[in-house]
């Protein structure tokens, strides 16, 4: 399955080193708009063999006289940023699969222009789907697929902590860690630091489960540190924000039936995945440590790159594609 890469930042650097172990998929074109990286060997952006290929600055030129290829999508969180790019690929034939959190389950934000990439990606015949460790994964697929050996689910919870020592300078900057509670809290109001995807999780978490829900919430808090955090990007001293606390609910009627909490934060304590299902036969999982994030996206990007191709075409959701490979 040939496949192409867009977007060369830490995840799209994992995507296509994941692309170039998988036996699978053929890696045969890159794309990055930065100047810094245009007309570079992909090899050198990588620090890893990955033949003749050069990072191109337009799509059409990554993909050259190859058909059917996949386009492996890692630019923004945002669907409104990335729109255009989408359709750009669905117009040349390609199946996307995305990490842009949004697209996990557009519907709940973006309504329109979820219609919208569902009736090109149809007429072309093609599949776009967006996934990832978290949302994709961890906080929706996951536990909706431990809840089909229950019958009906009352309520499910969901807990994900992370220590962001061991992940990105971005992800560090994207989570407040740094800033002054005042600094936070005022950050907030411009909608920027946090996590983009909970609340689609609990959305898509809630459908998997057969739920019901009509309304969603979500709520964030800064976790401060107690004292001074090193073996990060950079310290943070006492007093300072370390991360985020983010939650997110999916109710029913005014009942609260999916509750996910995550927690992002340098020297995060109880780092780990938990999984809590509410039933006659009742379910509680842990993947103790958590699943690493950069590599569990890049994995499961590369893998759904095979499956999305034997699907019927449209907008699709990570319920959609089947478990196994």
């Amino acid at each position: 399955m040939p496949v192409v890469v867009m977007g060369l930042g830490a995840i799209g650097k994992a995507v296509a080193l994941a692309a170039l172990r998988s036996p699978e998929v053929r890696l045969v074109g890159a794309v990055d708009t930065g100047p810094q990286l245009k007309g570079k060997p992909l090899s050198e952006v990588l620090g890893a063999p990955a033949g003749n290929l050069k990072v191109q600055g337009l799509l059409g030129d990554a993909l050259g006289r190859t058909r059917g290829a996949v386009l492996l999508h890692a630019t923004s969180s945002r669907l409104p940023q990335v729109m255009d790019r989408l359709l750009g690929a669905v117009r040349l034939g390609m199946s996307v699969v995305s990490t842009c959190e949004e697209l996990s389950f557009p519907w709940l934000r973006h309504a329109e222009a979820a219609e919208r990439l569902a009736r090109e990606a149809e007429e072309a015949g093609v599949v776009v789907l967006g996934t990832g460790v978290n949302p994709g994964f961890i906080m929706d697929r996951l536990p909706a697929t431990l809840g089909a050996v229950c019958g009906e689910v009352r309520h499910a919870r969901v807990e994900r902590v992370v220590d962001a020592r061991t992940r990105p300078p971005a992800l560090q900057r994207k989570i407040g860690a740094g800033l002054t509670e005042q600094a936070f809290l005022a950050a907030v109001e411009e909608d920027a630091p946090g996590h983009v995807g909970l609340v689609e999780s609990a959305a898509l978490l809630a459908l998997g489960l057969g739920m019901d829900c009509d309304d969603f919430e979500e709520e964030l808090f800064p976790v401060l540190a107690e004292e001074e955090i090193t073996g990060g990007a950079f310290p943070v001293k006492a007093g300072r924000v370390a991360g985020i606390h983010q939650v997110a609910t999916a109710l029913s009627e005014g009942q609260e039936r999916v509750r996910l909490e995550l927690t992002i934060a340098l020297g995060a304590e109880g780092v780990g995945d938990r999984v809590r299902l509410d039933a006659d036969l009742p379910v509680e999982f842990e993947v103790k440590g958590g699943l690493a994030g950069d590599v569990a996206t890049a994995n499961l990007v590369v893998n759904a790159a095979p499956r999305v191709t034997a699907a019927e075409p449209g907008l699709l959701t990570v319920l959609e594609l089947p478990a196994g490979r």
